[in-house]
This record gives C-alpha cells, sequence and structure tokens, in this order.
C-alpha cells in the first residue's frame, strides 16, 4: 500500500496504472473538472478505451453534472461508458437529493485500486476563486492484494445500481485477473451507504478512539462531528491520549467553517489540540489512533456521515501510522497555526455570532435529514 499526497503523487500514479491497463478501467469521482488534471485522466481514459480496454465512469450528478470541455471531449472520443450519479435538478425539500456520491475510486484490471479524497480536479484550482498560491492539502492510497476484490464489489454494484432502464447487466461480476498477494499490512475496505452501511465509517472511528492509548491525529476538512464522536475525543484526551485535530484555517464554505468554530470552546476546554491549516485549502480526510489509521473520502460531518456514499481504507501497521504521522506534521510544520483559548476571546463579534448561527442551520439541517437522534 502506497500513500499518494496530493494531486502531485496521485494523478501520475492513476496515469500510469490506466495506461498499463489490459482488461477494465473503473472510475468514480464527486468531481471531474476540466483543468489540466482533469484533462490529463479523461486524455488518459481515452487511450485505454481505444486499446480496447473496458472504461467505466461514474461521475455525481451534483459534484460534476454533465462533463465539459476538453475532459468532455477526450471522454467522448472513445468508447466510454459514463453514468450519472442522480442528476441534479435542483434540491426542493427531497432528502434524496442530499445523498450525494462523494467517494473517490479507482480500479485497474483487478489488480489495483486508488482509494481516497482527491478529486479529478487540480491541485492548485479552485472552481470558483480561479488558482491558487499553493497546492490544496489531500490524500489517497493505492492498493493491490485482496482489497482490490472488495473496491471492485463496491463500485460493481453501483455500476449495476445506475444502469439505465431496461438495459441488459450481468448477474454476477466480471471475472478479472487474480489479485497478487502482496505486504503484509492488516487493512479493511470500508463504505458507507443508505442500506447496510450507514454507521460502519463512523463506528470503525469510534471503535478506535475507544481504544486509543497514546495519541489521536485527525486531519479533516469539514470537521462537524455528532454527540458520539465529541465524547469519544474529550474521553481520550481526559485518559491521557493526544489529541490534535488539523482543521481547515482557509475558510472554503462559510456556513460549514463557521459551524466548526463554534465547537473549539468545548474541544480545548477538554484539552483537545487545534490547529488550523492555512497555506491553502486543507481537504484531507486521514486519521490516526495509535497504529489504526484511515484514509478516504469521509469528512466528520453530517453529510458524510448520514448521507453520502463514502469510502475509506483503514490500515492496522505501525509502519504505515508512522509514515502518515510524519506527513502530517510536515503539513502542520509547513501551513499550521495552533488554535488556544484566548484566542476565541479575541474573536469579534460578529464572528460569534455567525458560529452560533451556523451551529443551529447545521443542526437544524441534521433535523431536516431524518437522522438528527441518531448522531
Amino acid at each position: 500500500m502506497q500513500l499518494l499526497e496530493s494531486g502531485a503523487a496521485f494523478f501520475p500514479a492513476l496515469e500510469r496504472a490506466i495506461d498499463n491497463a489490459r482488461h477494465c478501467v473503473r472510475l468514480e469521482t464527486y468531481i471531474f473538472h476540466d483543468d489540466a488534471s482533469g484533462q490529463r485522466i479523461a486524455q488518459a481514459l481515452a487511450r485505454a478505451a481505444a486499446r480496447g480496454v473496458e472504461v467505466c465512469l461514474v461521475v455525481d450528478g451534483f459534484g460534476t453534472g454533465a462533463l465539459q470541455g476538453e475532459v468532455a471531449r477526450w471522454v467522448a472520443s472513445a468508447p466510454i461508458a459514463v453514468r450519472v450519479f442522480r442528476p441534479w435538478s435542483g434540491l426542493g425539500l427531497r432528502r434524496r437529493a442530499l445523498r450525494r456520491l462523494h467517494r473517490k475510486l479507482a480500479l485497474i484490471d483487478g489488480q489495483t485500486a486508488f482509494v481516497g479524497g482527491i478529486n479529478l480536479l487540480d491541485d492548485q484550482i479552485d472552481p470558483v476563486r480561479g488558482v491558487l498560491e499553493a497546492p490544496r492539502l489531500d490524500f489517497a492510497v493505492e492498493v493491490s492484494g485482496p482489497l482490490v476484490a472488495q473496491v471492485q464489489h463496491a463500485m460493481w454494484r453501483l455500476w449495476r445500481e445506475l444502469a439505465p432502464a431496461g438495459s441488459f447487466e450481468p448477474e454476477s461480476e466480471p471475472t478479472l485477473p487474480e489479485a497478487s498477494r502482496s505486504g503484509g499490512l492488516r487493512a479493511a475496505f470500508v463504505v458507507r451507504d443508505n442500506w447496510r452501511h450507514r454507521r460502519t465509517i463512523e463506528r470503525a472511528y469510534l471503535r478506535a478512539l475507544g481504544q486509543a492509548r497514546r495519541e489521536v491525529l485527525i486531519a479533516c476538512a469539514y470537521f462537524f462531528p455528532g454527540a458520539r464522536f465529541r465524547r469519544a475525543l474529550i474521553a481520550a484526551a481526559r485518559r491521557g491520549v493526544r489529541v490534535r485535530l488539523l482543521l481547515q484555517g482557509r475558510t472554503e464554505y462559510r456556513l460549514a467553517h463557521w459551524g466548526t468554530l463554534a465547537l473549539y470552546g468545548e474541544l480545548l476546554a477538554a484539552g483537545i489540540e487545534i490547529i488550523e491549516y492555512r497555506r491553502s485549502f486543507l481537504h484531507a480526510k486521514i486519521a490516526l489512533a495509535d497504529d489504526w489509521v484511515t484514509v478516504g473520502s469521509s469528512n466528520i460531518d453530517p453529510f458524510s456521515l448520514l448521507l453520502a456514499r463514502e469510502a475509506n481504507v483503514i490500515v492496522r501497521d505501525r509502519a504505515f501510522a508512522h509514515h502518515l504521522r510524519n506527513r502530517i506534521e510536515a503539513a502542520i510544520a509547513q501551513g499550521g497555526v495552533p488554535v488556544h483559548a484566548t484566542h476565541l476571546e479575541h474573536r469579534p463579534w460578529w464572528l460569534r455570532i455567525a458560529s452560533l448561527a451556523a451551529l443551529v442551520a447545521r443542526r437544524i439541517g441534521v433535523a431536516v435529514s431524518g437522522r438528527g437522534l441518531r448522531y
């Protein structure tokens, strides 16, 4: 298993794997943006399809919608099968419209899989703000061995679910070359959906927090945990575990950011350390608790834990945990700013009001989702 930090490592690895594909490429993403990195992967998909590789692409109907520009041209230039998860037609009052495909997965020949939080979006491009002065911080993993079969199963099930009415879909998964068994990591692939696995990722976090004895280190883009999760963090800190949170310091979405700010006081009072990442946008969804590690698409907020389809890899391995810790520590050193209780006291009045309003709004949103009592 290889840890890939941001697009600088992820996109070359994904492109190389697609170029080496011989049988099948499956790709799922929330955002497929028409920029240099998105076009790079679109061209790789077109090359694979042109040489006879089966290429299947799924995008979210809100995060991407219809493919645009050069990405759309490259995808249309080759026999690539594209399906859209819940095409966007306006939010209205339908809860179903909030349940998006947020996971980011790739499967190559049943041999290699990519799981993480990185969209097909350039590190230094923001769809709203344009060019960023520093690359977005995010992570994914490239995996091989038996774990790949679990990724294949999840992706195949979704592909069948999205089949157009009346189309033929095989009843069984395609038979692909057997995955090679390499490495010795204890790992699992976990998903969150709105059927059998509604709380799988949240429960994995809660178990890890409850078992932690030395440290908990979480880097999360959108952080608005429910009561159970907050109690687990506070309980860990009270029994002597060092608990650190690396959170967004540059505001991407005001409501989400202000809602997170409203939780700072409770967490800091419990002895939990908070560091804001201000070098660029933080988009990571990673965590470690002693030798337990997770990397994936799931934030610790109501969208990810109650509504969206997510996918994470969980690893129990001391060396891998050490490697991830080093990468988070490096990010903290490069762009982290610690937050102290005195900082909260000096917040401007309007930010205090905005934080409280955002807190109320997010809790109302959870209640509207129909899952509030369980969060």
